[in-house]
Parts: structure tokens; sequence; C-alpha cells
């Protein structure tokens, strides 16, 4: 049995292939089309999971689609109804995009792939139940407390209950505009960066400022009540309105003037308070209703999913202080991780299947071997070594000093490097936090970057009892060990840690181990192999673009090192001008199936 779930009604579409209960690739379309959050259908990411799975469209008996787009219709209509004179914006993204467009884009897809004889059954799942329930289902757990926080999915911002075996009890829901994400996007735009996108940024900000300085009236301005709902004073938002602007003018008046970020104007003090006190009560709130559910259910485990849970300061708070033993998250907790849980929700909450797979391995994306990486460096007349003992010579150059990109396997899902498409560096040197930002990520001086450590080591410099494989769960480093890790280490003495497993990823486990043997340190820096604006590269192709338009000192893909020093000037032109032909399409990538390329050539037909 083969199910297709597909997330695209939101922003981050993906798709993935569930066969017999087990995940067999997920890929994210912005992978592919190099548009980071695409919220396009993902018609390319579904031909390449389809190619990687060895499917054709006969093969698929289920699509599971991580939105139920009329679910919450009425209360829509009533709402714009109620706001009439401001519901312009509102009408035209929730009833007109979402319930006629997209769902006629599916439409299209699902028309033109299945036109002959075979069509799947065809399962629109709510976004919440994709979300945390779908997350519940392939977590390492028989029971457990389920929350989901977001901006808003369908009309719901959050979904509270009980999930055991392969059934849920639902508690309760939030409804927008009552939604901790929006007002966590408002203070994000506050401060100079894109709401629904960047409240990362906004979260790594905080430790500048002093929460304290308007922690009591942004307090006043969001809550969480007794029974567990959520209250917003909303003359302090536009965000209900869709404005483009998600803050009102009384937020102006009592916080003072937002930062522009468009000119690129620096951070006031009362911008850093602002994300400060923002954050800290965000993280407030979400221990609230992680306290209150463990009250309510008695459970030992937590389920978490939805955008804010991708907060990794309010989840290391939640693993300490709100009385679970510990917590699950996907590596994509966000809208890409609902394909996964559309998928799985299907197969094991309406098909009735058993549950038997646990995701705790995130390298579920395409994979390229020596083979294929060797041709590619061929065909980009690149100069490369090939080492058998890949991870011993890679340690030997970080211990150098100098900053590589690594690739290895199968790409991760979700938002963060987890060692397979990452950017690595020294953490031992404490001038190596601004050099990765300035000179190879190029963006924000203040942004700190993660460790990555073997789960053996972690109790020898990280307070984290906890196992962390996603990266999602921020811990403080032992006091002691904060000099000898300071390029890892926040202003705040805290790091967002990822543990590393040896049955998940043994050349990146031996790699640490290699390390250690050198530095005496057995953790990494490890950031995205990416650049600041785009999306974590796919394939080799892409990773040699980013290397040689960064400040990348190295490259190592596969067992293949290139070294920029054993380039000359000549070559290092040349292959700029290869890297820039790569990114304007003009060199040929891996052929893609005729089955899939006939199937897009008359999507493209049917559409136009």
């Amino acid at each position: 049995m083969n199910i297709l779930g597909i997330n695209y009604y939101y922003h981050d579409s993906t798709a993935c292939i569930v066969s017999d209960g087990n995940l067999i690739v997920a890929i994210e379309e912005e992978r592919i089309t190099r548009k980071k959050h695409s919220t396009e259908f993902p018609i390319n990411a579904i031909a390449k999971c389809m190619e990687v799975a060895g499917l054709k469209a006969a093969d698929i008996d289920h699509v599971a689609i991580s939105v139920d787009p009329t679910l919450g219709m009425g209360k829509k209509i009533f709402y714009g109804l109620k706001n009439l004179r401001r519901s312009r914006q509102f009408i035209w993204q929730e009833l007109l995009m979402n319930l006629l467009w997209k769902r006629k884009r599916f439409s299209n897809w699902y028309g033109t792939l299945f036109k002959e004889g075979h069509k799947p059954q065809v399962h629109y799942v709510p976004h919440h139940l994709s979300h945390v329930v779908g997350t519940f289902l392939i977590s390492p757990y028989e029971s457990a407390a389920l929350l989901s926080v977001d901006g808003s999915g369908e009309w719901a911002t959050t979904y509270m209950g009980k999930g055991k075996g392969s059934s849920y009890t639902f508690f309760r829901q939030d409804y927008f505009p009552m939604s901790l994400g929006s007002v966590y996007e408002a203070a994000t735009q506050f401060c100079g960066f894109i709401p629904n996108y960047d409240e990362g940024k906004t979260m790594g900000l905080a430790p500048l400022g002093n929460p304290h300085t308007f922690y009591d009236k942004v307090s006043r301005i969001f809550w969480i009540n007794d029974d567990l709902s959520i209250g917003v004073d909303l003359s302090y938002f536009r965000y209900q309105r869709y404005s483009q602007v998600r803050f009102s003018s009384k937020f102006v008046e009592t916080f003072g003037e937002p930062r522009d970020k468009n000119k690129r104007a620096k951070f006031e003090q009362h911008h850093l308070d602002i994300a400060a006190a923002f954050q800290l009560h965000l993280e407030e709130c979400m221990l609230k209703l992680a306290r209150g559910l463990h009250k309510k259910t008695g459970e030992e485990y937590l389920v978490l999913s939805g955008g804010v849970a991708l907060n990794s300061v309010a989840n290391g708070r939640i693993v300490r202080e709100s009385g679970f033993k510990d917590i699950y998250l996907m590596p994509a907790a966000g809208d890409n991780g609902t394909a996964l849980g559309a998928a799985y929700y299907v197969y094991n909450c309406i098909l009735k299947n058993k549950r038997g797979f646990v995701h705790i391995d995130p390298y579920v994306g395409p994979s390229y071997s020596n083979k294929e990486i060797e041709a590619i460096i061929a065909t980009c007349k690149l100069s490369a070594t090939h080492y058998t003992n890949i991870e011993e010579k890679t340690a030997e150059i970080l211990n150098e000093g100098k900053i590589i990109g690594w690739f290895q396997g199968g790409m991760e899902i979700g938002p963060r490097s987890l060692g397979n498409r990452s950017i690595l560096a020294n953490p031992t040197l404490k001038h190596m936090k601004d050099k990765v930002n300035a000179e190879v990520k190029h963006r924000e001086a203040f942004r700190p970057f993660a460790p990555s450590c073997p789960i053996e080591d972690v109790p020898k410099y990280f307070e984290q009892h906890v196992a962390d494989p996603f990266m999602l769960k921020v811990c403080n480093v032992l006091p002691e060990k904060r000099d000898a890790v300071p390029a890892i280490t926040h202003l705040d003495g805290t790091a967002r840690l990822q543990t590393i497993h040896k049955e998940t990823n043994i050349r990146f486990h031996t790699l640490l181990k290699e390390f250690e043997k050198l530095s005496g340190v057995p953790v990494l820096l490890n950031t995205s192999f990416n650049v600041m604006g785009e999306p974590i590269v796919e394939s080799p192709y892409d990773a040699i673009r980013c290397f040689f338009t960064t400040g990348l000192d190295v490259l190592v893909l596969g067992n293949y090192i290139i070294d920029k020093s054993n380039l000359g000037a000549n070559a290092l032109k040349d292959h700029n001008k290869f890297s820039q032909s790569i990114s304007q399409g003009a060199v040929s990538l891996p052929a893609i199936p005729a089955t899939v390329i006939s199937s897009i050539i008359s999507l493209c037909v049917d559409v136009l």
C-alpha cells in the first residue's frame, strides 16, 4: 500500500511516500526549486519522491492532503461578514485562494496524473490532526499528551488532546484570531524581520535585550486563561485583518517605532527588549499549556507540533519545567511535516493499520552515491581528491580552523541541517561564530550557531538529560565548558544542541570522535548548508554553487574533498561562472524518468 502525502495549502510545500507503513522518502519543494518556504503545489517534490521510491502513478493507492479546506468554513464566512469593511484581503486569501484556487490546483494535477483508469482515494486531513496526531503516530510513545500550536490551520490555532495506540482523544482548540503564533509573528515584523518565516531570528535576538523592560505590558497583550484557552488584546494587532502590517498604531505608541528592515536600520534597544519580552512571555504561555496538559492527562510524555513548536528555547524549558519526562517533535515540526502526518493519519486512523514506524531518522531525502558525485565533479571540471578515511581527513581540516561544506547521504527534512547537508567549523575558536556569519552565511552577526555532539559525550559539556537528534530543544552549556566551546555558546550560556547517534548517522558520529582525538573536544559547530535567504542544498550541484559563492574553505562531497587552496585563480574564476550557470539553469541536472516528465508536461498544458 502506497500513500502520497502532500502539504501545500499554506507554506513549506512538501511531499512524501509512505509504503506499507514505512516512510520511504520526504522532500520539501523548496529544495528543488530553490525558492525558500515555497507555497507552490509541490509538483517537483512529488515527482522526485516517486522517482526515489521507484513508483508510477498506478502504484499510488491513497493521497493524503494536510488540510481540509471546507473545515470551519461557517466560522470564516461569519468572521468575514462581521468585519466586512476590513475583510477584502481575508476574503481573497481564505475564501478564494484556499477554498477555490488551491483546491482546483490539486484537482488539475490529480486529473492529469491519474487520468487513465486507476484513481487513488483522496483524503483531506484537518491541519492540526496532520500536525500533532500525525506526529504522535510516528513518535516512540505508546501514549502521550498532544499539543499543537501555530498561526492558524483552517481556522484553529491550537489542538490539545491525548493519544494512545492508534487512537486519540480531543480536549479543546482555540480559533483565529486567538493565536500565539500570529502574535509572535507581529513581534517578529516589529523587529524588522519577515513574519511567518523569521521567528527564529526573533528568538535569537531575545538574549540581547532586557525582557523585564516591557514584560508587564506584553503579558497584558496575550495570555493563557485557566481553562488553557488563549487570550489576545486585538487592539494591538492588525493580523486579524490579514493586513500586511501585523501590529497596530497602539502597538507602536506603546513600544516605540518598528525597525525598518528595508533601510537596514540598526537595532535600537527597544527592539531588543521587545524581542526579549515576547520571547519570555511566549515561553511562559507554552509552559502553562504544557503543565495544564500534564495535570489533565497524567501522561509522562508530550508530543508537540506546529510552527510555534520550532521555538527551541521554549521547548527546552518545557523539557526542564513542565513535569513531562521528555517531548517528541518531528524534525519538520512546521507545516512541512504535515505531509508526513497526513499520510500516517490515513494509514493508521482511517485505514486502521497498526503503528509500527518510529521517525527517529531525519535523513529521508535523496542521496547521491560516490559514483554519481564523481561524475558531477568531472562535469564541473573540478579537481577533487578521494579519501577512504574521509572522517579522519575532514577532522584534520576542521582542527586547522577551516570551514567546510559537508555533503553526505540522504538529505534531512526540516529547517535544521543535522549532519548530512551541513556547514561545519571548529567550535573552540572564539572568532569562528563571527567568521561564519560574515564570510559564509552572510547574515546578522547576532545569530548563534548550534553544536553537534555524540549522545554519550553530552553530559561532559551540556545540561541536557534527554536526546535531541533534531536540534529542537535548547539547553545550557555547562559553565565550566563555555570557554572551551565559545563559538556555539550563546550570550545567555545556552546552545541548541543536536545529539548524534551511531544508529542513524555513523559517518557524522565518527567525524566527531576523530575531531575529539585532535582537539580534545567531541563537538562541532553545525549550521545549515546554505546562505541567508536560500534553502538548504539538495544536490551536489547546489553544494558546489554554494561552495564557490561563499567563504567556505573546503567542500566534502561523499568521499571526495575539493579545497579552494588547491585551485588556481583562473580555475576559481571558471568555477564561479559555472556555479552561476547552475543557478540560471544552464547546466543539465540528473535525468528525471520519462513518465514523470510526461506527467509534468501534460499538467503544464492542462493548466495553461
